[in-house]
């Protein structure tokens, strides 16, 4: 017997969004059910075809457009809708700002039970476009062709430079323009693009594990200093030092090109040699000190975490610095340290300063940055956070008094809040890229530890992600 077709989900019509949500989505309330919908603005009236319909909610997409928003804003970026990033570009900048601020609160005072009678509005950033100092390009030889594309008949068989498509590992849009990243960026890009069209250079092919090309990663920083990576599936000087000549030649402001070559069978590149091609193996970063401090110089190489919006790491920091209230008798732990961004910018507040992080050549940079900018009195360890910060770790470092911890997404594990409730230090600046999960620690360390103040930063303008600055008091 043969099976009927299934059943199309239905068409809602005439639904007011009303919120932007989680993921770069806004969200619609239908008869008791969250509706989620992306490249939509609070205010706009919409039919939405559903494409997922579960019991509490639906996800579907807007195929109607009865009313626009008076939040709705023109995009910039002539790939919106279709590259995976900038999801709010077409809701006003003061709008991003106030749901990011929304979605701090909420998941403070929902998942953390926090008394949010601190929080302070939201920093915004200056440059809401090409504020960005590092963006990774993917070679595919299967582009994405956009409804555009596929009308006209274009077939790209070269393939494609650009994004990964959401949820498709193997499918990359070609970017012409990305808003960003500050040129040259897109001329690098493009350049690279044209040279391997014209030298028959074969885009990877993740499936067959087949090709030459794989990834192009661009840094920049606010120096005016550019790295250029390119990684590379084989081995072969023959196919990859002229492209790189051409770089060297075409753009003279890359003070540092290098190359990778990755024969895994994925893009990861932490554990493979960084070969310098030219100029430098690193560029170098500035900030300014926190309240007349000294000017800070860092060395970025290939491998270094660093804020990707130069000028809101400066101010989040500022933020970290103003809540920490440094005596210069204490001594400071920075958990998740990096490369030492956090702990030589208060360095010279305090009198010791102990950091840990578990990239070791992350380590070996803070520990290159605290020499370069004349520091004495830090130190610096690498290994898993939940092993190292131990009793005897810190009898033998001395109890720190102040505490900045700035983990990753997940979270600190619960052995590092464990410790630092059996520590008790005077006071926790807590760092989060994530507030759910720093709901989560918060709700645990109030066994001991009230909220005073709350900063949140927009680091990522049109994105829904939002840094969150918390000051924990002892009691």
């Amino acid at each position: 017997m043969s099976r009927g077709k299934s059943k199309e989900l239905k068409v809602l019509e005439s639904i007011t969004i009303t919120d932007a949500g989680s993921e770069g989505m806004a969200l619609a309330r239908v008869e008791g059910m969250v509706v989620f919908v992306p490249f939509v603005v609070p205010g706009d009236v919409v039919d939405i075809q559903l494409y997922k319909k579960k019991k509490n909610y639906a996800e579907g997409r807007a195929v109607k457009f009865h009313k626009y928003s008076d939040l709705r804003v023109d995009a910039v970026c002539p790939h919106f809708g279709v590259c995976g990033g900038c999801k709010w570009q077409t809701m006003k900048y003061e709008a991003q700002l106030e749901a990011k601020q929304r979605q701090v609160r909420d998941n403070l005072e929902r998942l953390g039970g926090v008394d949010c009678g601190g929080m302070r509005p939201i920093c915004g950033s200056d440059n809401i476009y090409y504020y960005r100092n590092k963006l990774e390009f993917t070679f595919s030889n299967r582009a994405w062709r956009t409804q555009e594309q596929m009308a006209e008949g274009i077939v790209n068989e070269w393939g494609a430079l650009g994004f990964h498509i959401p949820q498709l590992f193997d499918k990359v849009l070609t970017i012409e323009h990305c808003a960003l990243q500050p040129e040259p960026s897109n001329a690098i890009r493009l350049a690279v693009r044209d040279y391997a069209l014209e030298h028959g250079l074969e885009c990877y092919d993740i499936r067959n594990h087949t090709g030459f090309l794989r990834n192009l990663i661009l840094r920049c920083s606010s120096t005016g200093e550019w790295m250029v990576i390119v990684v590379v599936a084989q081995d072969d000087n023959e196919k990859l030092f002229p492209l790189l000549d051409m770089l060297k030649g075409k753009f003279q402001m890359i003070t540092s090109l290098q190359y990778i070559v990755n024969t895994k069978m994925n893009d990861s590149y932490g554990d493979l040699e960084v070969v310098t091609y030219a100029g430098s193996d690193h560029i170098e970063e500035r900030m300014d000190g926190y309240s007349g401090g000294k000017e800070l110089r860092y060395i970025i190489n290939p491998k270094s975490f660093y804020q990707t919006n130069s000028q809101q790491a400066q101010r989040l920091y500022s933020f970290v610095a103003e809540m920490a209230e440094l005596q210069p008798t204490d001594v400071l732990y920075d958990l998740y340290t990096g490369t030492g961004t956090i702990a030589l910018f208060l360095a010279d507040k305090c009198k010791k300063v102990v950091g840990i992080e578990y990239v070791e050549e992350a380590i070996a940079d803070a520990r290159i940055n605290a020499s370069r900018n004349g520091f004495d009195n830090t130190v610096f360890y690498a290994g898993d956070m939940a092993k190292v910060l131990t009793a005897d770790f810190i009898a033998a470092n001395g109890r720190p008094d102040v505490v900045v911890t700035d983990p990753p997404r997940a979270g600190m594990h619960e052995k590092v809040v464990a410790q630092l409730l059996e520590t008790a230090p005077r006071k926790i600046v807590y760092v989060s890229c994530n507030p759910a999960t720093q709901a989560r620690d918060l709700q645990l360390l109030a066994a001991k530890y009230d909220v005073r103040r709350i900063q949140p930063v927009d680091m990522f303008p049109h994105t829904q992600h939002v840094e969150n600055v918390a000051e924990l008091i002892l009691r």
